[in-house]
């Protein structure tokens, strides 16, 4: 058996076990060398936690694992094609490589459809269905200006 394979399994079982404990159907592993060094499963419900999907959830858990937020070396396999909220944890977490299971039209079917997110994000912000309304930018852009000049900082 491939290894590609036996890891998008673990990924799917994490799934599988966590609908069975209550929570979605989505599993996703973070691996490094190898190595599982991050799991998760889909926790909305049962956090009430929004934000608790899988592929978030296994992002922290190999960060915490590996003492780094850079995942650059490290591969995502996950049950289901990654939600745009998911996709940006990606991309910051600098992970390179997700290997998927199921894709978003598949979620759909399921009752899972993000397809109206894609949807917005292509609108210019003043037709989106959630207001998003400046304020009091200057003030705001001192935080940037004090990072900027900060020397002892970690970039990221």
């Amino acid at each position: 058996m491939q290894q590609n394979e036996i890891l998008m399994r673990a990924a799917i079982n994490l799934a599988n076990v966590n609908i069975e404990k209550g929570g979605g159907p989505f599993g996703a592993v973070v691996v490094y060398q190898g190595e599982i060094v991050g799991r998760g499963a889909n926790e909305v419900t049962l956090q009430n936690d929004p934000t608790a999907h899988a592929e978030v959830l296994a992002i922290r858990d190999a960060a915490q694992t590996l003492g780094h937020y850079d995942l650059s070396n490290c591969v995502l396999y996950t049950s289901c094609e990654p939600c745009p909220m998911c996709l940006g944890a990606i991309y910051w977490s600098r992970i390179k490589t997700v290997y998927y299971g199921n894709n978003r039209k598949d979620a759909a079917a399921a009752g899972f459809d993000d397809d109206f997110i894609y949807r917005e994000l292509e609108l210019p912000m003043a037709q989106r269905s959630i207001l998003m309304q400046p304020l009091l930018g200057e003030e705001a852009l001192d935080n940037f200006k004090r990072w900027t000049k900060k020397e002892d900082k970690t970039a990221y």
